[in-house]
């Protein structure tokens, strides 16, 4: 679990423009703002500040002056589950939504300007999983990672790994590097010879209410503790804290039920 970013000075000076294919961003789609603002500021420390209107109201999270991710206004007729959304940058977002339907994907919303910040586009990979994809301008996405309250890792849940993390390869130019293993489908995705991301096919374990989807894992100074204040915030712990090969993790939600994980990446020596 290792992201591939660009990086923040200590005094908010100009990072570097995240490498095409990278996670560059994550945001969340949400019904109440302001509950939603609460939950997540007391939980990770976030502060928040106006965004791009185009998609409706939007605001930043700043973690120490750095932005972090997005939390935007959901329709109130919409009820489809809610999930955090990692975007992957793109040179031209144009030319990945073309390739994202020659490659069996679809493009929801589209491509499209956010005022003076960048071009976005929404689509989904051929089994149906989110995503999103970030030209950079203005706002060149998340610009600060390594410590507690930032994205640390994006982790694709599935039916199964093969052909997804061909979509995957084909329209960002990620590297692939399978787990050899005879009980785990899982593929690493690089770009530059540094993981970004994971695929993990998990068959019939998959949520049947959720379909394939994306699970942000947001880095943690204790797990254990993260989780027991996520409970007393109104959310909810489906995967207790454990240890893993990466770090203490667990799985949760957010009071409107949005699914993340938590990490703390273990004590270096």
């Amino acid at each position: 679990m290792t992201e591939a970013r660009g990086s923040a000075g200590p005094n908010g000076e100009t990072h570097a423009r995240h490498v095409p294919g990278t996670p560059c961003w994550v945001s969340l789609m949400v019904h109440s703002m302001a509950a939603t603002q609460e939950f997540y500021g007391s939980l990770f420390g976030w502060e928040f500040r106006p965004g791009p209107q185009q998609l409706g109201p939007y605001v930043r999270a700043l973690l120490a002056g750095h932005e972090v991710a997005g939390i935007g206004q959901l329709p109130p007729d919409r009820h489809l589950p809610l999930a955090w959304t990692p975007y992957l940058a793109s040179d031209d977002v144009d030319l990945t939504a073309e390739t994202v339907r020659l490659c069996g994907g679809t493009v929801g919303v589209g491509p499209l300007d956010a005022g003076d910040a960048g071009r976005l586009m929404i689509g989904s990979d051929p089994s149906g999983a989110v995503f999103g994809v970030w030209q950079a301008a203005a706002h060149l996405g998340t610009s600060i990672g390594g410590v507690s309250g930032t994205p640390a890792w994006h982790e694709l849940l599935t039916f199964e790994s093969v052909s997804v993390a061909k979509f995957y390869e084909t329209v960002f130019g990620h590297e692939e590097e399978p787990v050899v293993s005879t009980d785990l489908d899982y593929v690493t995705l690089h770009v530059g010879g540094r993981p970004v991301a994971g695929i993990h096919g998990v068959g019939g374990a998959l949520p049947r209410d959720r379909g394939p989807h994306w699970v942000t894992y947001f880095e943690v100074a204790d797990t254990d503790e993260a989780t027991a204040h996520v409970a007393d915030l109104g959310g909810h712990v489906l995967k207790p804290p454990r240890d893993s090969a990466h770090g203490r993790v667990a799985m949760v939600a957010d009071p409107e039920g949005a699914r993340f994980s938590l990490l703390q990446r273990p004590r270096r020596p």
